[in-house]
């Protein structure tokens, strides 16, 4: 079967591994969220993208499922000596990725080319791309004014309350070269479990309509999230956050959605939203977990297809 997952975040890039253990790359295409994307310290740096990629080949952090493995702190550490913006840690390995990066922005190159390269570096057989090689900014709106996500996510540590997002740049932004061609291709996509505000919408709002059965995964268990803000950002726009929720805010896409056992008395009412149910477990705490709930998702889209 051939699969185009989009993706974005902790969630989004385990679920987007154990797909990568399954399906041969040929059939397999992941679309990566980088409306988080920001210069910091005069260096361009894709949050999202970077999780992604550094989970497919097997470096990223085991404890935060975000950053390097193993990493060091050296550059860091004597950034804050000499007086910079310290909020965003960038670790020594992971600062080598963002000072490559940004060369070969100034060179001319795409963010998709430079991706391709980085994953072949780092052994990804499987097609990772930025949603849009042109650039894209997500805004939080908050009580407090409008932050660019990461000053709210990492700085300001998710605190303002949210009213709404806006996405700077979406209504201009093209997918990203082969984008187009791996949805048009795919048998069907399916979303992964990311925060369906700040992850997920950016890609739809660039990628436009998908004329392919579409599948999600919630992010939200027994209403509240494993990692990141969605159900605090649920919550304060006035939705009760549950995997209820997250179907609703697709219902207009979906052909099936995959949610938690903990949630299966929500399974009905999802099934009111003219969707395909299947409830399992989604909590990824291990790699056989990813796996399982992989080959779960797909034998549910095989099935439903």
């Amino acid at each position: 079967m051939r699969i185009t997952a989009l993706a974005g975040g902790v969630g989004g890039a385990k679920l987007a591994h154990g797909l990568a253990q399954i399906l041969p790359p040929e059939n397999l295409t992941i679309i990566v969220n980088t409306g988080d994307d920001f210069e910091h310290l005069g260096l361009y740096i894709c949050p999202d993208l970077d999780t992604v990629c550094y989970t497919l080949a097997g470096m990223a952090n085991p404890e935060t499922g975000w950053g390097r493995a193993g990493e060091s702190w050296n550059a860091m550490t004597n950034l804050k000596r000499l007086g910079a913006p310290d909020w965003f840690n960038l670790g020594d390995s992971d600062l080598a990725t963002h000072i490559e990066r940004t060369r070969r922005l100034k060179e001319g190159q795409t963010l998709s080319q430079i991706t391709r390269d980085f994953c072949k570096a780092w052994g990804v057989k499987h097609a990772v791309l930025p949603m849009s090689d042109q650039p894209v900014r997500t805004i939080v709106e908050t009580e407090e004014g409008d932050l660019p996500f990461q000053e709210y996510f990492v700085h300001r540590r998710c605190e303002p309350r949210v009213q709404g997002f806006r996405f700077e740049g979406a209504g201009a932004a093209e997918p990203a070269c082969g984008a187009y061609e791996a949805l048009q291709s795919a048998e069907a996509v399916i979303i992964c479990p990311s925060n369906p505000w700040v992850s997920i919408d950016p890609i739809l709002r660039v990628i436009g309509e998908i004329n392919k059965p579409v599948f999600a995964v919630s992010p939200i268990i027994g209403g509240q999230t494993v990692k990141g803000p969605a159900a605090k950002m649920y919550r304060e726009l006035g939705i009760e956050p549950s995997a209820l929720a997250v179907a609703k805010h697709y219902r207009s896409l979906l052909t099936g959605f995959v949610m938690d056992s903990v949630d299966a008395q929500l399974a009905e009412e999802v099934r009111g939203l003219n969707m395909r149910v299947f409830v399992t477990n989604t909590l990824m705490r291990s790699l056989d977990d990813r796996m399982q709930l992989a080959r779960d998702v797909l034998r549910f889209t095989g099935e439903t297809i």
